[in-house]
């Protein structure tokens, strides 16, 4: 048998062998014919990528014990979410971590859920949401908030939180709570809770598998934005345990016959401006049909960033979808609209909710023309 030389090359676009090679560690992408190999790095960054999920491990521990301290078992506990998939799977896992740890816990939603992705996923997992008032707040005696941070949302900002677990970047004004677990670099708050079950030793059920699952494949797109090591170790272990059956049904539970008439409705009020597109929609009956009309119009070529608005309950919603390459949609809408109302989000999506009695502040007559040119100055390319 030839010796195994200590460099390798392999031309590329060659079939990797994941026992062998597992991007992004091991492989170097800098040379444009093909990558090389190097066996004895290979084995170095193994070591270390093991010595790194340790750390990890225990850092995970380290947290959830501090998370436990927190708590009595004669408490009733509150978790807040703004519902969308990684929310609701985090929700649910830090729901589970807590079972037999306090007296009882609920899940409570901002807002009714309306995307029939999430209303699907809700319903065939039977996953238990209470939409909350104010006055129910009262019954709680502890507070916890995942995938989101009180200045997200009006609601938000009243409760006093004995812990926020997220992965968006951290305000100042969450600083508070007695325990935060904050880490921007992941790529979903269900990874961070995948870490917490594991440390754990809490084997989720299908049920709660399923949802972490899909919570962290919509907040990294399918891994196309902003993913880490992290995210891929957590789906990896997540995806044995998951219901795929119930996964494809709820990816594909996407529009209604309603929706198609909104679609229509931004095909032509589209407006470009070098390589963004906006298009405002006026009353809508359902903010998340924006969302889906953003991440649809990023799809058009040469087109970097995507902004949809439409009013809804007397609040102006503006969604953006960003590439991510050298943008940052979160600071970019932050910037834009963050002394008005609520404005935030990642590198690639952001939000922002501004009450419409705010935009009398600083346009003449509010109207479908004027919200619409308002929008557009404000995230426009030029600003």
């Amino acid at each position: 048998m030839p010796r195994l030389k200590s460099r390798v090359q392999i031309p590329f676009p060659a079939p990797l062998n994941p026992r062998v090679v597992r991007p992004p560690f091991f492989c170097d992408y800098r040379n444009p014919n093909g990558f090389l190999v190097n066996l004895i790095e290979m084995k170095a960054q193994q070591n270390s990528s093991n010595s790194r999920r340790a750390t990890r491990r225990r850092s995970a521990k380290e947290a959830l014990r501090k998370l436990y301290s927190q708590f009595g078992f004669k408490d009733q506990v509150l978790i807040t979410i703004d519902p969308d998939p990684d929310s609701i799977g985090s929700a649910l896992a830090l729901k589970r971590l807590l079972w037999h740890k306090v007296q009882s816990t609920t899940i409570g939603i901002i807002r009714p859920v309306k995307r029939l992705n999430n209303l699907t996923l809700v319903r065939l997992l039977r996953i238990p949401l209470v939409l909350l008032n104010k006055d129910q707040i009262d019954e709680f005696d502890r507070f916890l908030i995942v995938d989101g941070q009180p200045h997200h949302n009006e609601v938000f900002k009243g409760i006093p939180y004995t812990g926020i677990i997220d992965h968006h970047p951290l305000d100042e004004t969450a600083n508070d709570a007695p325990f935060i677990d904050v880490r921007p670099d992941y790529g979903a708050t269900s990874t961070i809770l995948t870490e917490y079950l594991r440390a754990a030793k809490i084997k989720p059920s299908q049920t709660l598998a399923t949802a972490l699952l899909y919570g962290i494949k919509t907040d990294t797109r399918n891994f196309e934005r902003h993913t880490t090591v992290e995210d891929i170790d957590a789906f990896h272990y997540l995806f044995s345990l998951a219901n795929h059956n119930i996964l494809r049904k709820v990816e594909i539970s996407d529009l209604s016959l309603k929706d198609l008439k909104v679609f229509q409705k931004a095909i032509e009020r589209k407006h470009v401006i070098k390589d963004r597109i906006f298009a405002h929609l006026d009353e809508i009956s359902n903010p998340d049909t924006l969302v889906v009309i953003a991440e649809f119009f990023l799809k058009v070529y040469d087109i970097s960033w995507s902004v949809i608005s439409g009013v809804y309950e007397d609040r102006l919603i503006v969604i953006i979808r960003s590439d991510g390459y050298r943008k940052d949609a979160g600071r970019t809408v932050s910037r834009a609209f963050k002394n008005m109302g609520v404005a935030g989000g990642h590198q690639a999506m952001a939000r922002a909710e501004i009450p419409l009695k705010k935009l009398n502040e600083v346009v003449e007559k509010v109207n479908s023309k004027t919200i619409e040119r308002f929008v557009r100055k404000r995230l426009s390319p030029f600003a």
